[in-house]
């Protein structure tokens, strides 16, 4: 089939983010941290020492773009 398909490179970040968030909480969890309050200081302060290094969450949340998560999680909360 001759088809051509759209990419659209704004829902794979949002996937990346979702995935990244995911990873991070279970993360948290496991070193017995709330994963909320603990990224939500991250979000707040951008201080990478509120997400721990266990599974690599430290850098992976470092790899997302501050800015535009919190902005797709304000466009979901009122979205």
């Amino acid at each position: 089939m001759d088809v051509t398909r759209k990419y659209n490179l704004a829902d794979e970040q949002k996937a990346e983010m979702r995935a990244v968030l995911v990873e991070v909480s279970r993360a948290l969890e496991e070193k017995g941290y709330n994963p909320i309050d603990q990224i939500v200081g991250y979000l707040l302060s951008e201080d990478p020492t509120y997400v721990t290094n266990h599974r690599n969450a430290r850098i992976l949340i470092g790899r997302l773009d501050r800015d535009e998560l919190l902005r797709e999680l304000v466009r979901k909360y009122i979205g």
